[in-house]
């Protein structure tokens, strides 16, 4: 028996890993999470890419603004509950301008069984666009690849801070 053909809506990881090494990107940022994992070990594969496993969301932030002042391109994931925990250190990269990229998996959203992530899940997108970052959302595969593509070009051709939701329907039910 052998394994189906992927399909864009089964391997957007690996659509999303080769655009962000078509913009460039040598490293890449994380938390560990479970809609990440595909695109997490891509990268974590790839000798020419720098991964950072973060033990907080802001760290990210920090480490995108040293890559760029370090001449390098960068990517932060995350899940929408650390989204929450990156506000503040939004404004560094707000105030410094420089281009940030932030692929964001939401919780909170389509049949999720936590109910601690619910609330963060609806403040996520107010609360990155209220420190001033342009949010993107995509629901399917293959929304999810041009909004990805067109994001990096954004953020990394005009010094934009970006931030992707990726619907919780196009990753899955969590479960436990």
């Amino acid at each position: 028996m052998h394994s189906p053909k992927p399909t864009p809506e089964t391997d957007w990881p690996s659509e999303l890993y080769r655009i962000l090494k078509a913009a460039g990107v040598k490293q890449m940022s994380y938390v560990p999470d479970a809609g990440h994992s595909q695109l997490i070990r891509m990268f974590s594969a790839d000798r020419d890419v720098t991964t950072n496993v973060l033990t907080t969301e802001e760290e990210g932030i920090a480490i995108a603004a040293g890559a760029w002042l370090g001449g390098q391109r960068s990517v932060l994931l995350m899940q929408s509950s650390g989204v929450g925990n990156c506000i503040n250190m939004l404004s560094l990269s707000a105030i410094g301008r420089f281009p940030l990229l932030m692929l964001v998996t939401m919780r909170g959203e389509w049949a999720e069984f936590n109910p601690w992530q619910v609330p963060m899940s609806r403040a996520t997108q107010p609360s990155l666009e209220a420190i001033g970052l342009k949010v993107m959302r995509a629901e399917t595969a293959d929304d999810l690849v041009e909004t990805v593509e067109s994001a990096a070009s954004f953020a990394y051709e005009s010094d934009q801070q970006i931030a992707v939701l990726i619907g919780q329907r196009l990753i899955g039910k969590k479960k436990w």
